[in-house]
């Protein structure tokens, strides 16, 4: 898939190791590579949906339209399917086998 992320900041962040380990400490700056790894490895979201401990979800209330791979406990990395128009099933909801560029919007526990 291709990545794109919302912000330059964000975008040097995660393509600075170093960064990213002063900003998340050294195992979930490791976590949030392999993600980025991950993501880009596969064609299409569906791909994603097929390795369980990322655990791609769609999220849902003030955050409809983003979607979520697991990181360690309780962070997540956030984003949003980055295509015009947004592939939808025709029985509705997000085509998941269409969507291959992604929007990183951020890293976070939007639990808290």
């Amino acid at each position: 898939m291709d990545i794109n992320f919302k912000t330059t900041k964000l975008k040097r962040l995660c393509n600075n190791s170093k960064h990213l380990i002063r900003e998340y400490g050294h195992k979930q700056a490791t976590r949030i590579l392999i993600r980025l790894q991950q993501l880009a490895a596969a064609d299409t979201l569906q791909d994603i949906s097929k390795l369980p401990q990322l655990r791609c979800h769609e999220l849902k209330g003030n955050r409809k339209g983003q979607l979520a791979v697991d990181l360690i406990h309780p962070y997540r990395l956030i984003f949003k399917v980055y295509q015009e128009p947004i592939p939808e099933k025709d029985s509705g909801g997000l085509d998941w086998e269409q969507v291959y560029t992604i929007m990183i919007h951020e890293i976070e526990d939007y639990h808290g």
